[in-house]
């Protein structure tokens, strides 16, 4: 790892350490990883999202964040906008977000939250759809995004305000998931710290 980078701090509002900026983008990335299949499936001839993906990992494995990320993002928010059914555009866009992580703003207003919560919501309502529109899914799901989050995750979520409301399902389950993990004791199954925690990946590399 790159501890010029790891060490560096942005002030703002408050405080955000390269390293809490990792532990968010490995919370979104693994949500993003999750339904990036859903959008490859509709369209299997555009690498945008996979794209994304790889850079966000990129950074929570230790490298710099760079404009690899704000760029793949972009291109993953593009193929978002272009996608043929809403579960693909949704797929797209956790892709985007999950990129677009190592950017997260240490300003205090509720819009930033989405940069943390939107693509597990985005899952839950993914997940929903596929089944039938059941909404029973998606709390299950919520309650899986729940779990994943490491202490470390909830602190920083905490320094921002709660999540704006919403009328469309994605900022409904957003906004609930924001309440349960703002609630939740400060303990995880999961090592906060970058690279633990997955025994799949040390971290991933495809």
């Amino acid at each position: 790892m790159d501890m010029a980078s790891s060490t560096h701090t942005l002030s703002g509002d408050f405080d955000l350490t390269m390293d809490e900026l990792r532990v968010v983008a490995r919370y979104v990335v693994r949500h993003a990883e999750d339904v990036l299949s859903v959008f490859e499936e509709a369209v299997p001839d555009d690498p945008r999202p996979r794209a994304a993906i790889e850079a966000a990992w990129a950074f929570v494995n230790g490298a710099r964040r760079t404009n690899v990320q704000r760029l793949t993002s972009l291109d993953a928010h593009r193929a978002a906008r272009s996608a043929p059914s809403e579960a693909a555009r949704l797929a797209a866009r956790s892709a985007g977000d999950a990129a677009s992580a190592a950017y997260l703003h240490p300003i205090a207003r509720a819009s930033q939250v989405g940069h943390i919560l939107r693509a597990p919501a985005s899952v839950a309502r993914i997940g929903e759809m596929r089944a039938g529109d059941d909404r029973r899914t998606g709390d299950a799901l919520l309650e899986r995004s729940r779990q994943r989050a490491t202490p470390l995750l909830v602190d920083v979520l905490r320094r921002y305000p709660p999540a704006p409301g919403g009328s469309s399902r994605v900022a409904q389950l957003m906004s609930a998931l924001d309440r349960s993990l703002r609630q939740a004791p400060d303990t995880s199954p999961e090592n906060p710290g970058p690279g633990h925690g997955d025994p799949r990946r040390g971290e991933r590399r495809s």
